[in-house]
């Protein structure tokens, strides 16, 4: 029986009009540049509303070549759910205002669908729609995904990350990395980067970088720096030490354990950076958007 998670953010978020969201998309997605490669297994991409960071996200986006891919494993954050595990989806299929996005559940063929394959390893638990439906993080990924494989028969992996301990995120890590050297399989990992301002609650100030934006963007750097490395303990620590307040560092995390322990080697590189604004005084706030794609080295 189909059980459809609604388009919940559209109208809101990002416009819920078809036309006027493909031209949107379209239009970022030519701005970028990006020539499509059959390399790039997986992207980094910000969850924001559209007129803040759908440009951004175009660079992540536009690297996809849809040709041979049929599974896309979206790994979000919880803003509003709190679990310490990681969550499939109930529903049947992603909503958008340009197309349907099937999910992996139901299969008459072999393989078998792989959220029953995931369920059965014991470590996840299942998301009520109510909770799926109110998370904005791996939605706002879906109108992309939809427009980059419009005409491709693709079916999504929904997985809620929650706030999960390092030894869990190392855990998953490892049982998801199987899935990283099938070349079907691809990865979309939701996350904003630095939220700055006293309504986050976090005014980190180095005021040696000059201005307030300057010290929140070498903040970023060095976390996007360490990201590219693929080393995840290497991350824990910068988080540790400096706070940042990274929204998806547990999806981020839980990506490169799986790198680290896949047998292909992928690499991680940041193509777009860009913040909501630039802040000059400490009564400012902004959020920072990254984008970047996973490559499989030759």
């Amino acid at each position: 029986m189909e059980k459809v998670r609604q388009a919940s953010h559209a109208g809101s978020w990002y416009t819920d009009n078809p036309t006027k969201l493909s031209s949107d998309l379209e239009e970022w997605l030519r701005a970028s540049g990006l020539t499509k490669s059959p390399h790039v297994r997986g992207v980094i991409a910000p969850h924001a509303g559209y007129s803040y960071s759908g440009r951004a996200a175009a660079y992540a986006f536009g690297n996809i070549d849809p040709t041979n891919i049929s599974r896309i494993f979206l790994l979000g954050p919880s803003h509003h759910y709190y679990t310490p595990r990681c969550a499939l989806s109930t529903a049947t299929v992603y909503k958008t205002p340009i197309g349907d996005l099937p999910v992996d559940v139901e299969n008459i063929y072999s393989p078998p669908p792989v959220i029953k394959e995931i369920r059965a390893m014991g470590k996840f638990e299942m998301m009520d729609l109510r909770v799926d439906e109110a998370e904005h993080s791996m939605e706002m990924h879906l109108p992309y995904l939809a427009k980059v494989f419009q005409g491709h028969n693709v079916k999504v992996v929904p997985i809620l990350v929650g706030s999960v301990s390092a030894a869990s995120e190392a855990m998953y890590g490892e049982l998801l990395a199987r899935y990283v050297d099938d070349p079907k399989n691809f990865f979309s990992v939701s996350s904003d980067f630095c939220h700055w301002g006293s309504r986050f609650n976090y005014v980190r100030y180095d005021k040696s970088h000059g201005p307030i934006h300057k010290s929140i963007e070498a903040l970023d750097q060095m976390g996007m720096d360490i990201i590219e490395t693929g080393d995840p303990d290497a991350f824990k620590k910068y988080l540790l030490e400096f706070d940042n307040t990274i929204c998806g560092r547990h999806p981020i995390s839980i990506f490169l354990h799986m790198l680290k322990h896949c047998s292909s080697k992928i690499k991680i590189n940041f193509l777009r950076y860009e913040q909501s604004s630039q802040c000059q005084t400490m009564r400012d706030s902004s959020v920072s958007y990254a984008s970047a794609a996973a490559k499989l080295e030759s």
